[in-house]
């Protein structure tokens, strides 16, 4: 006898409601505050690009710690590696009582964001061997940029099904997972084991000191930044340390009684308080100063030019603009015709389609690893930062207005 058909994104555990909840109600603010940012580093690298470059030049901090950086490096290094940490509590709490934590649920948007990683690289990869380019940049287009992609699904698309929503963030949720694998894997160029055991060893004592005593500000933050420079001057990017402590937080309300002992707020998890505490910092601080540093290019004709016959940057954009949505729109094609799942009723492969659209909004992550791939200053750096910009606002803008789409067409059949 044949039990039940599947459905795809028909459902949401309780976590996951909340989970989405919470991201839905700050994201959107994140994305403004991302574009103001973005915006206002263009406008100053235009109109003052002296005083910018001398801004982002400028180096401070301790040289004996290997932590004499420029500001441009702090941004990159020590501001996205908070951005990082709220990624390892949101996936921390994904994996525990959210999306991931079943696999009939979890598969779905894991495998599409594994294939909106691949198709974008195969395509990317296809146009340099072609011409002979540099493939070092083949990561560039896999990221999606979950503050801009969550943004515009909460402005046009408040009647979209809870469902689709969920999908889109899981998806993002992972898709930010194998960011950190892929940098951790292929843009680390040395490794000394000293200082990556120390690193190890302040995030076995953080995740201990949580766990098995009062959770000290005092002593949680000095463990924190020890972790981060340690795994710095290993040669590991830093970022990863922020994910590496995420994800010992407690993200069950149970662990987090015996980790605090009197607990103010028992029906919340200490990774779902302290998501709380920090997104604000990532989102409102941490990653619009990331993006001031990061997509200050001066757009002349020049540039333009050598950006649109660069084949890193054409890589880049039909990575983000074509690789992303296809990329999802087949995996899960795939899935659902070999696992004999249906769609949730009420959807339709358009509002995949839309998401897929959204995906390719590839910001943050992906000038990260433009930087990480090329080196800042490169032949290629302006050339990924015009390819980043241009592809997201025009994946932006497809995505918005298929969204807003079948925004209007649920809206429809709701009445």
């Amino acid at each position: 006898m044949r039990g039940p058909v599947a459905r795809l994104f028909s459902g949401l555990t309780p976590g996951g409601e909340r989970n989405l909840a919470d991201t839905l109600r700050s994201e959107r603010a994140g994305g403004v505050l991302l574009l103001v940012g973005t915006v206002a580093a263009l406008v100053w690298a235009n109109v003052a690009p002296d005083s910018y470059a001398a801004v982002s030049d400028l180096e401070l901090g301790p040289a004996s710690l290997h932590l004499h950086l420029s500001v441009a490096q702090w941004a990159t290094d020590g501001l996205l590696a908070i951005f990082f940490f709220v990624v390892g509590l949101e996936l921390k709490r994904e994996i525990v009582v959210g999306e991931l934590r079943d696999v009939r649920t979890a598969v779905v948007p894991m495998v599409a964001a594994f294939g909106g990683m691949v198709v974008p690289a195969a395509i990317y990869v296809a146009l340099n061997l072609r011409v002979g380019g540099d493939l070092r940049g083949w990561a560039v287009p896999t990221a999606t940029d979950i503050a801009f992609a969550v943004s515009v699904l909460a402005v046009v698309g408040r009647s979209l099904p809870d469902a689709l929503r969920a999908f889109l963030l899981t998806l993002a949720v992972v898709d930010d997972l194998l960011a950190i694998l892929v940098i951790a894997a292929f843009y680390t160029s040395h490794i000394s084991l000293g200082p990556l055991l120390a690193a190890v060893a302040a995030v076995v004592a953080f995740a201990a000191v949580i766990r098995w005593g009062r959770a000290r500000v005092w002593l949680l933050v000095p463990l924190g930044f020890a972790a981060w420079a340690f795994l710095h001057a290993s040669g590991v990017h830093s970022t990863i340390a922020g994910v590496a402590l995420g994800l010992v937080v407690p993200a069950t309300v149970e662990s987090t009684q015996r980790s605090m002992r009197s607990p103010t707020e028992p029906e919340q998890s200490m990774a779902e308080r302290w998501e709380h505490v920090w997104r604000p910092v990532s989102a409102g601080f941490a990653v619009p100063l990331f993006a001031l540093f990061a997509a200050g290019v001066t757009f002349s004709a020049g540039i333009l030019r050598d950006a649109a016959t660069d084949p890193v940057s054409q890589g880049v954009a039909a990575g983000l603009v074509v690789g992303k949505p296809l990329g999802i729109v087949a995996t899960t094609w795939v899935v659902a015709t070999f696992t004999k799942a249906r769609l949730a009723p009420g959807l339709g492969w358009a509002d995949i389609g839309s998401v897929g659209l959204v995906g390719g909004i590839g910001f943050t992550v992906s000038l990260l690893v433009g930087e990480l791939a090329f080196g800042s200053g490169s032949e290629h750096d302006e050339h990924i930062v015009v390819a980043v910009l241009v592809a997201s606002l025009t994946a932006a803008v497809l995505g918005g207005l298929a969204l807003w789409g079948r925004d209007v067409h649920h809206r429809r059949l709701t009445g």
